[in-house]
Parts: C-alpha cells; sequence; structure tokens
C-alpha cells in the first residue's frame, strides 16, 4: 500500500461512520435533569460552605449529568459511581504522597486510575480527573472518606429515588 493511498484511507475515516445523531431529550427531561444536577451540586456546595464537611468535588457534576441524563449507561451505575471516584481518588492520593507533587506523577495517576478502572470494571468517566483534583489540593488520605465516598453515595441515593419514582423499569441495571 503507498503512503498516499494509506493517508487517504486515514482521511476518509475522519468523516465517521455516516450515523446520525441522537435525538434531542424532551424539554421535560432536558429541564429534570438539569434541575436535578444543579440541586445536588448545591446541596452538598451547601453543606461544604455551612456543616465544615467538605463534600464537593467539580467531578460530581459530570456524575450527576451520567446519573440523571443517562441512567442506563454502564458508567452510569451505582457501582461505576462510587467505586470509580475511589479509584480515581485513591489513584491520585498514592501517586501524590508517594511519588511526590510533580507534573509526571500527576499523569501517571491519571493513566493509574483509568487502568485501575478499567481493570475493576468501573469505568466513570468523571473520577478520571479526580487524581488532578487532588494533585491541584493536596489533601490528605481523609479526602478518600470526605468528599469523595460521601458524596459519591449521596449522589446514588438520590438517584435510587428519583428513578425508581418516576421510570416504570428499574434502577439500576446492576449493582
Amino acid at each position: 500500500m503507498s503512503a498516499a493511498r494509506g493517508l487517504r484511507g486515514l482521511l476518509e475515516k475522519f468523516r465517521g461512520a455516516g450515523a446520525v445523531r441522537p435525538s434531542r431529550s424532551s424539554w421535560g427531561a432536558i429541564l429534570t435533569t438539569s434541575f436535578l444536577a444543579g440541586a445536588i451540586v448545591a446541596g452538598l456546595a451547601y453543606v461544604t460552605s455551612h456543616l465544615s464537611y467538605v463534600l464537593l468535588l467539580g467531578t460530581f457534576a459530570a456524575s450527576s449529568l451520567l446519573t440523571f441524563a443517562y441512567p442506563d449507561s454502564p458508567f452510569s451505575q451505582p457501582w461505576n459511581t462510587v467505586i470509580g471516584h475511589l479509584v480515581g481518588t485513591a489513584a491520585g492520593l498514592a501517586c501524590l504522597h508517594g511519588l511526590g507533587p510533580d507534573w509526571w506523577s500527576a499523569g501517571l495517576a491519571v493513566g493509574l486510575a483509568i487502568a485501575l478502572m478499567k481493570a475493576t470494571r468501573t469505568v466513570h468517566p468523571p473520577a478520571s480527573s479526580n487524581p488532578l483534583i487532588v494533585f491541584a489540593f493536596k489533601p490528605g488520605w481523609s479526602f478518600l472518606l470526605f468528599p469523595t465516598l460521601t458524596g459519591a453515595v449521596l449522589i446514588v441515593i438520590i438517584a435510587l429515588f428519583v428513578h425508581n419514582l418516576r421510570r416504570p423499569t428499574r434502577w439500576p441495571q446492576y449493582w
């Protein structure tokens, strides 16, 4: 195969498979999802600012989007949400405290978090950013409990009630 034909073939792939974009959600679903995600983040921020417990991670906004807008996705299941956040944060803390706050250990922490999530079947995309939060704030190991575990569990508990009250089908798909 000539280089030109190989490049042409590669560029042809850039056009995509030609599938149609998914349809837009109903306005009711859009408003409900937006309200729930905003309310969860606001609630976690309130507790953080008024009760002296850190419960807010930036990644919880993305977790709320996945959990409430795409509840049937494997990434949105409770096990993935909770354990994915724990794995991502633990990888960040291990690299930060074990290797130091260097640029390369931050990159290693993200790669390690992704590898561990994939190996344990707990992939939750927002949690792959948790190591970067760890490196930005340099917390101690208690960061696993507050905010990581507590915040992720609260998102799942709220989702259990919301989805099982609103939908005719069961949620979650699996534990």
